[in-house]
C-alpha cells in the first residue's frame, strides 16, 4: 500500500525518508513542491496529488509535511488517518512532533515506522502496544544503550497483541486512578459582508486521558447525543451499544487517546460566537485606502472569548498601513502582505476596533476584490454545539476514580468576506 514516507519541513527540505518496498527517488516530491508553491498557506496544499506513476498523499502537522507515496489506488482517508497516527505517536513518545526532536531520536523513529507499517500495510498503531515493543527514550536509557550497545526494543511480545483487547496492556497499576475527557470543537464558518452565515459546521473531538488500574469498563453518556452527525470512534467503543442507546461503552486504552470525533452540520445548530463589522475600501483616485474593523461577542453563552486574532491577506499593491488599535497590537509583513491583529481577550466594556489608512503603490490599478478576514479564537469551558457529558460510570473494578470533563471551542477555518 504505502511505498515510501518523506518528512518535509516548512522550508521544503526533506529531512527524513523511509521506504518499505522499493526505494523511490526524491524527485517524486517535485510534484508536491509545485503544489506547495501554488498554495497560499501550507494547510491549503491538496492532500491528494496524482502523478504519472504515483499518488502523493500528505498531511500538515506541527509545521511539518508527512508525505506518503502510493503506487496503487487506495482509499485516501485510510492513508491520511495512518499519517495522523504516526504524528500522534511521535507526539506521545517525544513530547512534541518537530524537526529537531525527530532528528534527535532518529533510531527510535525508524524503529517505530518499522513496527507501524509491515511491507506497506498498517500493523501496530496503538501507543500502548508500541510502548511495550519499543520503550520511549529517556536520558538514562540512552546512556545505558550507548555504553552497553543495547536498544529500546523489548524482548517479549506485547500482552495486548495476544488478547481480544489489543489496545490495552495487561496488569496496569496506578496509585492515583483518574479519567479525564476534553471535548474540543472547531467552528468552520463563512460569513458574508452583512454578517449573514453562508456556511457553518462544527468538527468535534473527545480526547481522553485515562489512567486506571486493572481492566475497567467505562460508560460515557451525553445529555443531547442526537445532535451528533457522522461520528467515528476509537476501536475500543462498542458500536452496537451506541446505535441502540446513544451511549459510549468501552474498555479504554491506557493513557492518552482520541475516543471519538464527530460532526455537526445542521447550520441552525451552529452558534457563531463573534460578529465582525468591517469596511475595507480602496479609492479610485489617489494611492490610498481605508480600513475599519470592529469585533464583538455574539453567542458566547456568557463565556469569555480568548486568543482572538484577525488575519487579513492584503492585495499586493498595498505598500504599508497606518492603523490605530484600541485593544491589542497589529503587525504588517511587507513581504507577504499579511496584516495580523492580535486582540487577545475580548473586552465587553469597550469593543476592540482597528482603523486607519492603507498606502497603495502609485499607478497601480484598484484591487478587483476586497480581502477576506480570517478569525482565530478560543472559548474555555464551552462546547458551542451544546454537547454535554451527563455522567461517567465504571464497572469491573471496585475503586472510585477521579473524573473530570473540560470543554473548549476554537475557530477552525473562520472567514468573514468583505
Amino acid at each position: 500500500m504505502i511505498h515510501s514516507l518523506f518528512l518535509i519541513n516548512h522550508s521544503g527540505d526533506i529531512f527524513l525518508e523511509k521506504h518499505w518496498k522499493s526505494v523511490i527517488g526524491r524527485s517524486v516530491c517535485d510534484y508536491f513542491f509545485e503544489a506547495k508553491e501554488k498554495a497560499v498557506d501550507p494547510e491549503n496544499v491538496p492532500p491528494v496529488l496524482q502523478t504519472p506513476h504515483h499518488y502523493l498523499i500528505s498531511i500538515y502537522r506541527g509545521k511539518l509535511f508527512f508525505l506518503s507515496v502510493i503506487q496503487t489506488e487506495v482509499p485516501p482517508l485510510f492513508v491520511i488517518e495512518f499519517l495522523h497516527r504516526v504524528a500522534d505517536t511521535f507526539q506521545d513518545y517525544f513530547g512534541e512532533c518537530s524537526e529537531g526532536v525527530i532528528k534527535d531520536n532518529l533510531v527510535t523513529v525508524y524503529e517505530l515506522l518499522e513496527e507501524m507499517l509491515d511491507n506497506g500495510f498498517p500493523l501496530a498503531t496503538e501507543s500502548n502496544v508500541l510502548k511495550e515493543m519499543i520503550r520511549p527514550p529517556t536520558i538514562l536509557r540512552s546512556v545505558v544503550n550507548t555504553l552497553t550497545g543495547g536498544s529500546n526494543i523489548g524482548d517479549t511480545l506485547p500482552t495486548g497483541q495476544l488478547s481480544n483487547i489489543p489496545w490495552r496492556r495487561a496488569g496496569v497499576k496506578y496509585t492515583n486512578n483518574e479519567a479525564y475527557f476534553d471535548v474540543i470543537e472547531e467552528i468552520d464558518a463563512i460569513l458574508d459582508k452583512s454578517g449573514t452565515t453562508v456556511f457553518a459546521e462544527i468538527q468535534g473531538v473527545i480526547e481522553a486521558c485515562v489512567r486506571l488500574t486493572g481492566m475497567p469498563d467505562l460508560t460515557l453518556s451525553f445529555m443531547n447525543p442526537r445532535l451528533l452527525d457522522d461520528v467515528s470512534f476509537h476501536p475500543c467503543v462498542r458500536f452496537k451499544r451506541w446505535e441502540a442507546e446513544r451511549v459510549l461503552s468501552f474498555i479504554p486504552p491506557d493513557g492518552n487517546f482520541t475516543l471519538m470525533s464527530y460532526h455537526v452540520s445542521s447550520q441552525n445548530l451552529v452558534a457563531i460566537p463573534v460578529y465582525v463589522k468591517q469596511n475595507i475600501s480602496f479609492f479610485e483616485t489617489g494611492s490610498c485606502g481605508r480600513l475599519d474593523i470592529t469585533v464583538g461577542p455574539k453567542q458566547t453563552m456568557g463565556k469569555t472569548v480568548e486568543g482572538l486574532m484577525v488575519t487579513v491577506h492584503m492585495p499586493k499593491a498595498v505598500l504599508s498601513v497606518n492603523l490605530t488599535a484600541t485593544q491589542g497590537n497589529y503587525t504588517y509583513d511587507l513581504t507577504t502582505k499579511v496584516l495580523v491583529w492580535d486582540i487577545g481577550k475580548l473586552n465587553l466594556q469597550k469593543l476592540p476596533n482597528l482603523r486607519g489608512s492603507l498606502s497603495m503603490q502609485v499607478g497601480a490599478p484598484r484591487p478587483e476584490e476586497n480581502p477576506s478576514l480570517n478569525i482565530d479564537l478560543k472559548i474555555q469551558q464551552l462546547a458551542i454545539s451544546g454537547l454535554k457529558v451527563s455522567r461517567l460510570d465504571m464497572y469491573g473494578e471496585k475503586y472510585k476514580p477521579f473524573k473530570g470533563v473540560k470543554y473548549l471551542t476554537k475557530a477552525g477555518k473562520f472567514q468573514v468576506r468583505t
